[in-house]
């Protein structure tokens, strides 16, 4: 697809003015230039024209927000003194991928005064001889080049940090649903504790009860049997009464 018409997918009938980010990888320029960018996209803050086939940055629009722009895996190898004028609040640009040779391809970067971040990974560039020195020297603008600063401290991923702030704000409503869970099965434990504990005390004291029925009807029994016992020793003594008598 080309880049013009993916442009025109990627507004889904919202005007230039309301689109603040826009991404077109993969789609292709016709003669290697921008194409489908106008003035108009003038909140436009992070552009991503990953491999598209760029040679050259001459057609790009004005863009005064944009602050983030990819633009890796392309064949570009200079035309880069555009960005300074067009784009002129860049805090971030990639060029991973590029034709870019010589230090002073990116002489051109040195009026982007709030560039920050420049990635060349896979550039000719960083084979020479004390490439991040010459490049931060160049440069001094730059806080990091390739994704480390001077001191090879690592940039921070702001996407990571992105997620972890939405991953907290996303636990805040599970923490309370399951603390509000927690309270209302201690709840109902402690209710099924005490009518566990009132069926207990209940049931002992059942069986208390039928242990003294059981033991005064055990006891009735004997004092029946020896009342018993001693009418029929009564009567054996008047039968031997009876038979002295004979």
């Amino acid at each position: 697809m080309d880049m013009k018409k993916r442009i025109t997918l990627e507004l889904r009938n919202r005007s230039p003015a309301e689109i603040v980010e826009l991404v077109v990888d993969n789609s292709r320029s016709a003669d290697g230039e921008v194409e489908g960018l106008t003035d108009q996209f003038t909140e436009l803050e992070f552009l991503s024209m990953v491999n598209v086939g760029l040679s050259s940055l001459a057609k790009l629009p004005s863009l005064p927000k944009l602050r983030k722009l990819e633009l890796s895996d392309n064949n570009l190898s200079g035309s880069l003194d555009t960005l300074s004028g067009k784009c002129p609040n860049l805090t971030y640009l990639n060029l991973s991928g590029n034709k870019i040779k010589e230090l002073s391809s990116l002489e051109a970067l040195q009026n982007l005064k709030s560039l920050q971040s420049l990635d060349l990974f896979n550039c000719e560039i960083t084979s020479l001889e004390d490439y991040r020195e010459s490049v931060f020297e160049l440069l001094p603008q730059l806080t990091y080049l390739d994704g480390f600063d001077q001191e090879d401290n690592e940039a921070p991923d702001s996407e990571a940090d992105d997620e972890d702030e939405d991953g907290e704000d996303g636990a805040g409503p599970t923490g309370d649903y399951d603390e509000e869970d927690d309270e209302e099965e201690d709840e109902d434990g402690s209710e099924g504790g005490e009518v566990g504990l009132s069926f207990q005390v209940n049931r002992g004291n059942q069986d208390e009860d039928d242990d003294e029925e059981d033991y005064a009807q055990e006891e009735e029994e004997a004092g029946s049997q020896g009342q018993k016992r001693k009418r029929d020793v009564d009567d054996e003594g008047e039968e031997d009464d009876d038979d002295e008598d004979d």
